[in-house]
C-alpha cells in the first residue's frame, strides 16, 4: 500500500504545530512532529507577532521530519489565525513585525470607518462581522498615524501568505484568508475598491487572491538545504485555520453546524452562496470562505480565552493547576452561579480576566466566582447559553433549522463544557477530531494532488479515521429557565 505524506503547519494564537499526514488508504495519519508557544512581543508599547522566531520553529519542524525519516513530501502548508497581516517592500523586505490583533491601535477605527463609508455599505460588499480588529481597520489605523511601513509597503500579506511568501519567494492571498479582511467582496471574490477609496486605503498594495488547492511554488533551495528536506510542492490550504477545520467536519447528515472551539468560538453553518441582509448585519454574522466555493456563515464569539487568560493570572499567583484539574474543579462549583456574556469588552484583553469577571458580575447585579473552578463553571456554563443564543439567530436566517452540531479543535477535548452545550442547545452534539485544522489542511493538499477526489471524500477519510464523542441533552428545563432569564445579556 502506498503512503502518501504531508506537512500541515498550523499556526495558533496560543501556539503553533508542524503535523505529518500520512494518507493510507481509507484513513488519515497525523503525527505531531513539532509544537511550540505562540510569543507575542511588545515593541514600543505596541503588541507584534515574532515572525523570526516563527520562521525559525517552522524549519525546526522540517528538520524534525527529516530526523524520523519523512524527507520526501507531496506538499506542504501553513494555516494561522485571521485579520493580521505583514507588509513586504522594495527588495522583498519584510517590514517589521506583523502587528497583532489585541493591540490597542485600533480604538476607535471603526466609528472613524463609518464616518466615511456607511456601516450598512460596508456589510452589502463584504458580508463581515464587524470587529475592531478586523484588517480594514488595522490598515485604517496605519492610514491614521501616517505608518512609515505603509509608504514603503509593495506588497500587503496576510499571515499565512506571508509564510508562504517566506517559503517560495511567491506573493498572493488565499481566498479563505483573505475573506476574512473585510477588504474582500463576498458576491465576486474580489477586492471591493470602494472601501479602499472611500476609506483612503492603498489598493496597490494588495495581492492576486487564490483558491485553496493552489501550488504556491517550490521550497526555496536554500530553505531545502538548510532543513535537509526534499523539494516540495508549497500549497495553499484553506489558509484560515477555521476554514481547514470546517473542511474537516466528519458530517455524515445534513443541517448539521460547526463550532471551532479554541481560544475563539466559531459558530456556523456551510452554506453556497453569502447570506447578507438586515438580519444578518443586525446579528453581526460573517460570511468567510470556505473550501470548494463554499461560505462559512457564523459567529466570531469569545472562546476559552477566558479560561487561558484566568490560568495566566493564576499561574502569577503561583498556582501551577492544568485544564484537566481546572475542569474537574469546575464539575464540583455551584452550577449558575452567575453568567458573563463572552464578548463583552471587558474581556477582549484585561490584564486580570478574574478581576474583570468579577466586575462584570457586579455591573449586571449578580454574584459572583470566589474559587476558581466557579471562574471555569461560569465561563463554560456562559459560552454554552451564547451558543444557544448564536444558533437561534442562525435558524432564523437559513431555511432548515439546525439538527446536530460538530465541535471540532483544541476545545472539543473539554467534555464539560461539550455537555453544557448540548444542554444548552438541545441539539446532540458530536466531539472531535481535536486536529480538525491540521486534518482540513492535509485534505486540501490531498485534493490538489488528486489523492482525494474532493471535500465528500475528504470528510468519509476523517470519520473513519478519528474518534468522535457523543453528547446529548439533559437537564433541558433548568438549562431553558437560566437562558430565558439571561439572553437580554446577549444581545
Amino acid at each position: 500500500m502506498s503512503i502518501e505524506r504531508f506537512i500541515a503547519f498550523d499556526f495558533g494564537a496560543e501556539s503553533g504545530r508542524a503535523i505529518l499526514g500520512s494518507l493510507e488508504g481509507k484513513k488519515i495519519r497525523l503525527e505531531e512532529l513539532h509544537r511550540f508557544p505562540n510569543k507575542q512581543i511588545n515593541v514600543s508599547g505596541h503588541i507584534h507577532w515574532d515572525m523570526t522566531y516563527l520562521l525559525a520553529e517552522l524549519k525546526k519542524g522540517l528538520r524534525s521530519a527529516v530526523e524520523r525519516g519523512y524527507r520526501e513530501l507531496l506538499g506542504l502548508g501553513v494555516d494561522t489565525w485571521g485579520v493580521d497581516f505583514g507588509l513586504v517592500g522594495r527588495n522583498n523586505q519584510i517590514l517589521g513585525h506583523p502587528y497583532a490583533y489585541r493591540d490597542p491601535r485600533t480604538q476607535g477605527m471603526m466609528e472613524k470607518a463609518f464616518q466615511m463609508m456607511p456601516r450598512e455599505k460596508m456589510y452589502s460588499c463584504t458580508g463581515i462581522q464587524f470587529m475592531q480588529f478586523n484588517s480594514v481597520f488595522q490598515l485604517l489605523s496605519m492610514v491614521e498615524s501616517g505608518s512609515p511601513f505603509l509608504e514603503q509597503c509593495e506588497t500587503l500579506l496576510f499571515m499565512p501568505d506571508l509564510f508562504n511568501f517566506l517559503l517560495t519567494g511567491q506573493k498572493c492571498s488565499e481566498y479563505t484568508i483573505a475573506s476574512t479582511s473585510q477588504l474582500l467582496n463576498a458576491k465576486n471574490n474580489s477586492w471591493e475598491p470602494e472601501i479602499f477609496e472611500k476609506l483612503g486605503l492603498p489598493f496597490n498594495i494588495m495581492a492576486p487572491v487564490v483558491q485553496p488547492g493552489t501550488s504556491i511554488g517550490r521550497l526555496l533551495p536554500a530553505i531545502a538545504e538548510d532543513t535537509g528536506i526534499l523539494p516540495v510542492d508549497v500549497i495553499a490550504p484553506a489558509c484560515h485555520d477555521t476554514a481547514s477545520a470546517v473542511a474537516a467536519v466528519p458530517a455524515r447528515s445534513s443541517n448539521w453546524a460547526y463550532l471551532s472551539s479554541g481560544t475563539w468560538s466559531l459558530l456556523g453553518v456551510e452554506i453556497d452562496a453569502p447570506v447578507i441582509t438586515e438580519d444578518s448585519l443586525k446579528n453581526n454574522f460573517t460570511n468567510e470562505g470556505g473550501v470548494g466555493g463554499t461560505i462559512r456563515f457564523l459567529r466570531n464569539t469569545m472562546g476559552l480565552w477566558l479560561i487561558q487568560r484566568c490560568l495566566k493570572s493564576w499561574q502569577k499567583q503561583g498556582d501551577s493547576l492544568g485544564y484537566d484539574e481546572l475542569e474537574s474543579l469546575a464539575q464540583e462549583a455551584q452550577e449558575f452561579k452567575c453568567i458573563v456574556d463572552p464578548d463583552d469588552q471587558a474581556f477582549l484583553n484585561p490584564p486580570d480576566m478574574p478581576a474583570a469577571i468579577v466586575g462584570f458580575c457586579q455591573r449586571t447585579g449578580q454574584s459572583f466566582p470566589e474559587k476558581k473552578g466557579e471562574f471555569v463553571r461560569c465561563i463554560l456554563e456562559s459560552l454554552a447559553l451564547k451558543y444557544r443564543f448564536i444558533i437561534e439567530r442562525i435558524n432564523a436566517m437559513i431555511p432548515e433549522a439546525v439538527e446536530v452540531l460538530h465541535i471540532v479543535g483544541g476545545g472539543s477535548r473539554n467534555e464539560l463544557l461539550n455537555q453544557f452545550t448540548a444542554n444548552a442547545t438541545g441539539l446532540p452534539v458530536i466531539a472531535g477530531p481535536v486536529e480538525a485544522t491540521a486534518a482540513g489542511n492535509i485534505m486540501v493538499q490531498a485534493i490538489a494532488k488528486k489523492i482525494l477526489s474532493g471535500i465528500e471524500e475528504g470528510r468519509r477519510v476523517v470519520v473513519r479515521s478519528f474518534p468522535l464523542k457523543d453528547f446529548h441533552p439533559v437537564d433541558q428545563d433548568k438549562w431553558n429557565e437560566v437562558y430565558n432569564r439571561v439572553k437580554r445579556m446577549f444581545s
